[in-house]
């Protein structure tokens, strides 16, 4: 079951977008100023073409007609420079928020706590990393700091017909009426339907995403047609919530081209009263005809942009949203622990939606115990790892490592003393030396070396290029039991107090699960180790044995005292060792 990641309120996102802003003051009010700057040099080309119009109808000469020409011409000159810096400031300013954005999200993501990234889903957090920050990054940008010099600019433009003709700026007001019925109309609509489309978006991935995964087992039982149903569903409700935003912009952006020519036309038809009536010159006229003009062209990119700017903070709700979830966490605890004891008291665990999984689990695991941890499919071994791992809080009682609750323990300082391994690994499209610096920064080509060594990857010595081969993507594909290698060098150079192997050799063929097993025990030695035991050997040489059933452990004890015992893990054992092959533990 899958809970979508929470979407910040208006009050958290214009917050959000101000303590960005913030981060580049300076700069932004630099660019405004510029911007502000080149309306009125703009504003006075108009201005002194309507004086050159009156001059000359009163019989002006030629050198006053050349001096405001001059002016005229130093005017348009001023507007261009000034226009290309204002530009360059603030597409600066809109490329280092919108860089910060992209990494306030990445390090957020990387904060998210494990089990919150699960149930959120692939298409969640895909939606949000590849659409929603993109948009914001548009929003901050492009559109917030064009949109705020357009409402100067056109204020400017406006000022210039007022000192021109205070009766003919009051045209501009004709373009009000229509513009705000269409604006309310859209914005009461815009913020809940982008949202939608958005929502509707994550769940088309979500269904393609699963259906691409799961392509061969469709196939095999015949699962094709219900694949395509399903995700026929999802693009269908995408495409519904798609078009209805389209309609929202259809709709809204018809109300505005039918409200652009009334100021202008208000002008030359009250202008045309005023000069006939011998209250205006047509100097005046004119020069508030192309100032209307000028006015209402940065109001058309401002109005323009309020679609962009509904869809720019619905994306960027949806960035914040992350960040309210980890706010939403309780607050980690400081406290640290203290060796690698384990101790689990009344566990009991469900997963979202579900019924208990665990019920009331009690169970101590000393430093440097290896304990093996069986029992059949679906019992609850592995949610009993993860918890260990604080991946998951559990519902109730406590999971400690060293005295110290796991769950509550912040997500940097959990790697260092607990490390889960299970059959899932990644080997990113990176070198060697880089997959296996993750676990430890820094750390030498020996050291390097030896966790390969210590797993028994002796398939990185004949690399071309030895650490520095690149691997994954087009590069060097490895085979799963190489990638496995990899991610248990990780866990020999990460040197955890508690290592967890959730079924970690599964990939591995026999002989060579054996061999890296047996590598392990000497690198663990000492560490307590608490292994899922996919084969019954490994139960076999751990120190304890843990059988799991029905969200409980029934036994514990030595191989050899459970043997005695004659109970769920003898019977398993001894129907081992009667097929030669290893049941499912």
């Amino acid at each position: 079951m899958t809970t979508e990641l929470p979407v910040a309120g208006t009050r958290q996102v214009r917050a959000a977008f101000v303590s960005l802003l913030g981060a580049e003051r300076r700069r932004v009010l630099l660019g405004v100023a510029l911007h502000v700057a080149a309306a009125g040099a703009g504003a006075a080309a108009p201005l002194l073409m309507g004086r050159m119009i009156d001059d000359l109808t009163a019989g002006a000469t030629i050198d006053d007609m050349d001096r405001l020409a001059l002016g005229l011409a130093a005017a348009i000159a001023a507007a261009l420079v000034l226009t290309w810096a204002a530009g360059y400031t603030v597409d600066r300013v809109g490329e280092l928020l919108s860089a910060r954005l992209r990494e306030d999200f990445i390090a957020r993501c990387l904060r998210l706590p494990p089990h919150l990234a699960e149930q959120a889903g692939s298409g969640d957090l895909m939606t949000r990393s590849t659409i929603d920050v993109p948009e914001a990054g548009n929003l901050v940008r492009d559109t917030a700091p064009w949109a705020a010099t357009a409402v100067l600019t056109s204020l400017v433009y406006i000022g210039a017909m007022a000192w021109a003709s205070p009766l003919l700026a009051l045209c501009v007001l004709l373009a009000a009426p229509p513009i705000a019925v269409g604006a309310r109309w859209y914005l009461g609509r815009a913020r809940a339907g982008y949202l939608a489309e958005r929502r509707a978006e994550s769940a088309m991935g979500d269904a393609v995403a699963a259906t691409a995964d799961g392509a061969r087992t469709a196939e095999l039982y015949g699962l094709a047609p219900n694949r395509r149903r399903v995700a026929h569903d999802a693009i269908s409700r995408h495409w519904g919530a798609t078009r209805y935003t389209l309609y929202l912009r259809s709709m809204y952006f018809l109300s505005l081209e039918s409200s652009y020519v009334l100021p202008t036309a208000g002008v030359l038809v009250f202008g045309a009263a005023l000069y006939f009536g011998d209250a205006i010159t047509i100097g005046a006229v004119a020069s508030c005809a192309v100032l209307s003009r000028q006015a209402v062209a940065p109001l058309n990119n401002l109005l323009m942009m309020v679609e962009r700017v509904q869809r720019g903070f619905a994306s960027l709700a949806r960035v914040e949203g992350v960040g309210q979830a980890l706010a939403d966490e309780p607050r980690a605890s400081e406290a640290e622990p203290s060796g690698g004891e384990v101790a689990l008291r009344g566990v009991r665990f469900a997963y979202p939606g579900g019924r208990d999984v665990l019920h009331g689990v009690d169970l101590t695991v000393p430093v440097g115990e290896r304990l093996a941890v069986v029992g059949p499919s679906g019992a609850g071994k592995s949610t009993l790892a993860r918890l260990i791992a604080g991946i998951d809080p559990p519902g109730s009682g406590a999971v400690e490592v060293g005295g110290a609750d796991i769950a509550a323990m912040p997500l940097d300082r959990r790697r260092r003393h607990v490390t889960l391994v299970t059959q899932e690994h990644h080997v990113f499209t990176a070198t060697l030396r880089e997959n296996l610096a993750l676990a430890r920064p820094g750390a030498s080509d020996a050291e390097l070396e030896a966790a390969l060594d210590a797993v028994g990857a002796a398939w990185a010595t004949a690399l071309p290029e030895g650490l520095d081969t690149e691997l994954g993507g087009t590069a060097d594909e490895l085979d799963a039991a190489s990638a496995q290698q990899i991610a248990l060098a990780r866990i020999v150079l990460a040197d955890p107090d508690v290592v967890i192997l959730d079924e970690a050799t599964a990939m591995l063929d026999p002989r060579a699960a054996r061999d890296t097993e047996r590598a392990l025990a000497a690198v663990l030695d000492g560490r307590t180790v608490i292994g899922i035991a996919h084969r019954l050997h490994t139960a076999h040489d751990a120190d304890r044995i843990a059988v799991v059933e029905d969200g409980r452990v029934t036994e514990l004890g030595s191989h050899d005292q459970l043997l005695d015992r004659g109970g769920a893990y003898a019977r398993l054992w001894h129907g081992w060792q009667g097929s030669g092959s290893p049941p499912a533990a």
